[in-house]
Formats: C-alpha cells, sequence, structure tokens
C-alpha cells in the first residue's frame, strides 16, 4: 500500500499559507545544497503528486516553462503522475493529469491501493485539512522555516481533531530550516 505524504514549508507558529515571500529567509541566507539534495531525494521516492484545483493551476502555469532550466522540481512535475480534485477543472491541460471528482476518502483509498511510490500532497491547504480530517495521511514532512508570522492559515486550524505523531527524522540545514518527519499513529 502506498503512503500519502503531505509535505509542507511551514513557519516556527505553524502557518503554511500567508501572504508575502515568508520562507525568502530560506532561500537567500546561507548554503541550500543539503535541503535541495533532501527534496530531490524525496521527490524520488514519490510517482504521484496531489493537489488542489488553485494550487494546480498556479504550478501549472509555472513549472512547465522551466522544463528547460535543468530544476529538478521541473523535470520530476513533468514525468509525474500528477492528480488534482476539482469540481470545475475540465482540461488539465499539463500531461500525466488526472482530475478527481469523487469523494475524497474513496478516491484517496483508491489511490493508496494502487502499486507504486508515495503519494505527495503540498500546497493546497484546503485539500490538506480534508485528506487530514479524513484520517488518509500517514506522514507529515514539514521544513519548518525560521519565521514567525502571527497570522496566516495554519496546518492545523483551530478545532482540528487531535492527532497523535510519531517522530521519524530531524534534518538541520544550513539556511536555518529543519525537517521534521511524523508518521501519523
Amino acid at each position: 500500500m502506498r503512503d500519502l505524504i503531505v509535505t509542507e514549508n511551514i513557519t516556527l507558529d505553524g502557518v503554511i499559507e500567508a501572504a508575502g515571500d515568508w520562507f525568502a529567509p530560506a532561500n537567500t541566507d546561507g548554503d541550500r545544497s543539503d535541503m535541495a539534495a533532501a527534496l530531490q531525494r524525496q521527490a524520488e521516492m514519490a510517482d504521484a503528486f496531489l493537489t488542489g484545483r488553485v494550487t494546480f493551476e498556479e504550478m501549472r502555469s509555472h513549472w512547465p516553462r522551466r522544463a528547460e532550466d535543468g530544476s529538478y522540481v521541473a523535470e520530476y512535475l513533468g514525468r509525474v503522475q500528477k492528480y488534482v480534485f476539482s469540481g470545475t477543472l475540465t482540461r488539465p491541460e499539463w500531461q500525466h493529469t488526472t482530475v478527481l471528482r469523487g469523494t475524497l476518502e474513496a478516491e484517496i483509498r483508491g489511490l493508496k491501493a494502487e502499486p507504486g511510490r508515495d503519494i505527495v500532497a503540498t500546497g493546497s491547504i484546503s485539500l490538506v485539512h480534508a485528506l487530514a480530517a479524513a484520517g488518509v495521511v500517514d506522514e507529515y514532512r514539514l521544513f519548518v522555516h525560521p519565521v514567525v508570522l502571527g497570522a496566516g492559515r495554519r496546518l492545523f486550524p483551530d478545532g482540528a481533531a487531535p492527532r497523535h505523531l510519531r517522530l521519524a527524522e530531524t534534518s538541520a540545514f544550513a539556511c536555518g530550516v529543519v525537517l521534521l518527519r511524523y508518521r501519523v499513529g
């Protein structure tokens, strides 16, 4: 059975969606090669990418144009099977994309039952909240940035069901970001 992995950039105060380029310190302070290598290793462990419509459309407008720059992200997104939850998207217009329209839990359980490697969900805050509420997330990979915003939508909003997570890995990167991997249950 495949695992569903939620990977997010997150602030020290739990924000994953906020205005502005709040994770710029990791982009400009210090060497990022160790973090880039970790991200690339994680991409190699996955063969499916899950997103909501808004994030999908933002990525579709950006990453296919970057395919020629040699970025592993552009290469990965170009080849990986992409799944997008949407009730309105009719033509994904990005190769290897399937639009999911069924119930969230049934669609995810079906994807997890198929042969393959990890399924990664990133961004897509509303979808991630729904995945957590449905109990289908197997692991959280949180890239914690040394930033406190004080406002913005959080990974676990007020009123979210309690969860017990088991620490699986920690890695500190030269730029100040820390990776925390938590298994659910």
